[in-house]
Order: structure tokens, then C-alpha cells, then sequence
């Protein structure tokens, strides 16, 4: 799935099948309870997105928005993109730390985290680091990683 040609997250969701609908619709429901404000929901490069739009933030070094993560049904998993936690070591150990503490097995890559079930999402956690990462900590880690 991952690449769809949904324009809306209502349609990246309805083009599921129903297993995947539920474990991403799921997925979703927490990302959207914790966004931080200046986030916004989109589908972008093929999947669900959560970023700082470009009528914020438009001097990206790719002209595509900032995102602080993204969700993706792939073949075998439902993969979550966490880029607040990749680009923070500090924030990724917190989170690690954290979803293990839940008892959950964690499938991590360095910002990917997979999961086939509900079962296997710390949901608590997800939504924690979401809500850590600002749209404000987004652009002044890009502006500082490009020299702006």
C-alpha cells in the first residue's frame, strides 16, 4: 500500500483492507489526539503525514513540507515514521526506553517503528512523543541543520 494515490487521509484509509483500516485508523486517532499545533494532517509522498505546512514554514531545502512523522501500510507491517525521535538521540532513547517499559516488543528501526497489530502499539508512548515535538522545534532544527 505504501505509495497510494489518495489525496485525503479519508481516502488513504478507505483504499485498506479492513485489518490494516482499523490498526492505522487507530494509529491516527492518537497521532491527531496529541498533534502539537502547527501540525497538520496530509498524505504525502504516498502515505498519511503529519508536518508544518509550507504557507508556515515554505524555505525547506526540498520545497516539501517539514514532517515530524508519517504512517504507511506497507506489505508486511504498518510502519510509523518518527522523524521528532530520529533527529533527537536524547528523544529516541526516551522513547525506547519508554516503549519497552510498556512490555511491548518494539520493532525499531532508526526512526521506523513497525507493527502488525494492535496489540503491539504502546499507544500512550506514540502519543507522548508526538506531542513533544513542536512545530517551532522542527523549524529550528531544519534552519540549523541547513544553515539558516
Amino acid at each position: 500500500m505504501a505509495g497510494s494515490d489518495a489525496t485525503t487521509p479519508e481516502e488513504y484509509l478507505a483504499a485498506l483492507p479492513d485489518d490494516r483500516r482499523a490498526l492505522v485508523g487507530s494509529i491516527r486517532a492518537t497521532i491527531l489526539e496529541n498533534l502539537p499545533a502547527g501540525i497538520e494532517e496530509q498524505v504525502t509522498h504516498g502515505m498519511l503525514g503529519y508536518v508544518v505546512p509550507l504557507e508556515v514554514f515554505p524555505d525547506t531545502y526540498n520545497g516539501q513540507p517539514l514532517s515530524l512523522l508519517a504512517v504507511a501500510s506497507q506489505k508486511n507491517h504498518v510502519a510509523v515514521y518518527l522523524m521528532g525521535v530520529y533527529g533527537d538521540d536524547a528523544e529516541r532513547d526516551r522513547f525506547v526506553d519508554a516503549w519497552r517499559a510498556t512490555g511491548r516488543k518494539l520493532d525499531m528501526g532508526r526512526s521506523c517503528v513497525r507493527v502488525k497489530s494492535l496489540d503491539d502499539v504502546a499507544f500512550g508512548v506514540l502519543g507522548d512523543a508526538v506531542a513533544r515535538v513542536e512545530a517551532d522545534d522542527l523549524i529550528a532544527g531544519h534552519e540549523a541543520a541547513h544553515g539558516r
